[in-house]
């Protein structure tokens, strides 16, 4: 798809160099807005569940106040009604919840489903090349369904499926930054997904969820509140 001008201009500004702050901006693309927002590899993206205390943070503000100012945050895979997540979790090394490859229900079962991964950089990685390759993460969340896999959408999306909801979403940009799309409003997966690969020029993207989705972003005025959460990956203000 020939690219707007807006969507290239778009491009270049989120492949520009690192900034101190996380860059979130708003984009229009084939009918819809979203808002995207940009961490480079040198600022501090982390995952986030529980407290010291063994208490799900659940929200945004309960992460603040335990390591302050966040310049991001996003809601960050699927969970159980105790708020667990469904699939792989890893926080600072350490695995919490195993890795799921089995097909099963709702969107994390429409396989194939993926990984995102912190290590040395990030990585997002379909749920079975994950378990051959078993790379070194020290932050990993697992959701599904993959949105796009090596520039291909995944196969089950169909373009006039009628159902939409508000998403949230990551994928890696080719200079290796981590990009966030949330929706405006309610889209089809086959639509997130091109915004990933053809908007964005993303070769490998995840969705992270739907309905409950929900964005931190201070820079552009904006923190979203809701239900408690599951897992929430967070850039730590500098």
């Amino acid at each position: 798809m020939k690219k707007t001008w807006i969507e290239a201009g778009l491009l270049a500004g989120l492949m520009a160099g690192p900034a101190a702050a996380v860059d979130c901006r708003h984009t229009d693309f084939d009918g819809a807005g979203f808002t995207l927002c940009t961490v480079q590899p040198d600022q501090d993206l982390r995952l986030f569940l529980n407290d010291a205390a063994g208490r799900r943070f659940g929200q945004f503000s309960a992460v603040e106040a335990a390591v302050g100012p966040l310049s991001f945050a996003m809601n960050a895979g699927m969970y159980h009604a105790d708020y667990s997540p469904v699939g792989l979790y890893i926080e600072e090394g350490r695995q919490v919840t195993p890795l799921v490859t089995d097909a099963g229900p709702g969107n994390f079962g429409l396989l194939p489903n993926g990984v995102f991964c912190l290590g040395e950089g990030f990585a997002v990685i379909e749920a079975r090349q994950f378990q051959r390759e078993a790379p070194a993460c020290r932050f990993a969340t697992q959701s599904g369904p993959m949105l796009v896999i090596d520039g291909a959408l995944h196969p089950r999306f169909i373009p006039d499926s009628d159902s939409r909801y508000v998403r949230n979403g990551v994928g890696i940009l080719p200079d290796g930054a981590a990009v966030f799309a949330i929706s405006d409003g309610a889209v089809n997966f086959d639509h997130f997904g091109r915004l990933f690969r053809d908007a964005l020029g993303v070769r490998n993207a995840l969705y992270l969820d739907g309905s409950i989705s929900r964005l931190h972003a201070p820079g552009i005025g904006r923190s979203d509140f809701g239900f408690a959460m599951g897992p929430i990956v967070a850039v730590i203000a500098p």
